[in-house]
């Protein structure tokens, strides 16, 4: 399944917790999307998701449902490792 970065932005600071996570991935479950994990900002403001879905629309779709911003959403085709290996995602 294609790997895909969405970069989020909120207009307030982040407070995440269980219970938003856990909506989150019932509401990502009806549309085929998994998300793997997140960084987030200093300022948590902003946050970049790794996720695994069928296509840019699936998450665009998961992400409205749930009110979430998705600003960018790029798929992922290749890892560097930091020896410089280049491998397939």
């Amino acid at each position: 399944m294609p790997i895909f970065m969405v970069e989020r932005t909120f207009a307030e600071e982040l407070e995440p917790n269980f219970e938003i996570a856990d909506g989150i991935n019932r509401i990502n479950d009806q549309v085929g999307v998994r998300w793997l994990y997140s960084f987030l900002s200093a300022d948590k403001r902003k946050t970049y998701c790794l996720y695994e879905a069928p296509s840019p629309e699936a998450i665009r779709t998961a992400a409205a449902r749930a009110g979430l911003p998705a600003d960018v959403v790029i798929e992922m085709s290749d890892r560097v490792t930091p020896d410089g290996a280049l491998s397939d995602i």
